[in-house]
């Protein structure tokens, strides 16, 4: 028979497990003879959550839309848009500018491509005068045959020399379009509103097709994304309002779930639900990170928790749960494997029901790339 106890510690192996599923698989080797760099960890504290408050969970903020601009035709580049610095300076387009659809970001030398149209061009003018002289001869020789004052082999290689001209002339007009083309594609421009990430050339940089010239991302909308375990997918609608907060900005922000995803990620096993935010002033950014609860879910009384992220299996027990705790102060600090008794998961954390004390620092991200007693640099 299986009991109320039993279904809860499968719950807290599936949520641990899809928790660990999403942590990288990289392991790494002990060299032997010489010592190794420390290596790199983020740590959290044990935190007592209040009694009563609501499952929160984090959210990473993204761009209505970003996007990579690249040059489509490659050469020097000779010119990049012009703005005034706070300084009163003019000064070359950088990160943190704002354009406008259509703005001319940057240009190629574009002597190369404009030499290549009006050869072109020339081309397709004696494609046309051989057209028309082809069609002349055709139209005569067909009026001649017709009347049986021209043999059927004459009335053949007109008609031939007609088609072949024809055949010239379309070649013709498709290189001068194809030339046309590149010309305008040695010149970059903005394809929205939004602002300058990340500017990559410089004024003299030969830059070839595909090489990426600046970042765009639009953000006069931003999205929340986050993901929830399937027992929550219950709470969230389509179209629903929902409020955020942040640590970096005191007033919440609402907005409405514009998508969820229908399958779960297969690492992770959770579904991931984006939330659309106006953000007309710029006051969200992307890379921030958020906050929220999803209503009609409370936690428990006083309850000891951490991160999802900060449990691994146990090293000596492959059917129990460890996590990393840091040992001492200062840089660098040793790492010890604990043991720890798990409840139920709440957002992005699970209860602790035994092993760890409030207080004690755990390690969140890092963890699989270590060992207990193994001297690590913590990362701020």
């Amino acid at each position: 028979m299986i009991t109320k106890e039993k279904v809860r510690v499968s719950q807290v192996a599936v949520v641990v497990f899809a928790a660990l599923c999403a942590i990288s698989q990289t392991g790494c080797t002990h060299a032997e003879s010489e010592p190794r760099a420390l290596t790199p960890v983020r740590t959290a504290e044990v935190q007592t959550i209040s009694t009563g408050s609501e499952t929160r969970y984090s959210a990473n903020i993204v761009p209505n839309a970003q996007v990579d601009l690249a040059f489509k035709s490659g050469g020097y580049v000779v010119s990049i848009r012009q703005v005034r610095g706070t300084d009163g300076r003019m000064r070359s387009l950088d990160t943190g500018d704002w354009v406008t659809r259509g703005t001319l970001l940057a240009a190629v030398r574009q002597q190369d491509y404009t030499d290549r149209r009006e050869q072109a061009q020339a081309q397709l003018a004696r494609a046309q005068a051989d057209y028309e002289h082809a069609k002349l001869t055709y139209d005569r020789t067909s009026n001649l045959y017709s009347t049986q004052s021209a043999t059927k082999p004459e009335f053949d290689q007109a008609k031939a020399q007609y088609d072949s001209s024809v055949a010239a002339l379309n070649n013709a007009r498709a290189s001068l379009a194809e030339s046309q083309t590149a010309l305008d594609d040695s010149s970059l421009r903005a394809p929205f509103d939004g602002w300058i990430i990340r500017r990559n050339v410089d004024i003299g940089a030969l830059v070839g097709p595909a090489s990426p010239a600046f970042t765009i991302a639009d953000t006069r909308s931003v999205r929340a994304v986050f993901g929830v375990p399937d027992n929550a997918l219950g709470r969230i609608k389509l179209g629903q309002p929902q409020g955020i907060t942040t640590d970096a900005l005191p007033d919440e922000f609402s907005g409405r779930v514009s998508a969820v995803s229908p399958a779960a990620d297969p690492k992770s096993r959770v579904y991931s639900v984006e939330v659309t935010i106006p953000n007309p002033h710029n006051q969200l950014k992307a890379g921030m990170i958020a906050s929220l609860a999803l209503g009609g879910e409370i936690l428990p009384a006083n309850m000891l928790a951490v991160p999802l992220s900060a449990v691994i299996r146990d090293p000596q027990n492959p059917q129990a749960f460890a996590v990393l705790v840091t040992d001492g102060t200062g840089d660098p600090v040793i790492v010890r494997s604990r043991t720890v008794d798990l409840g139920d998961a709440y957002g992005n954390m699970i209860q602790v029901l035994g092993g760890i004390k409030a207080g004690e620092r755990v390690v969140t991200a890092g963890s699989t790339l270590v060992r207990s007693g193994d001297k690590v640099r913590v990362m701020q």
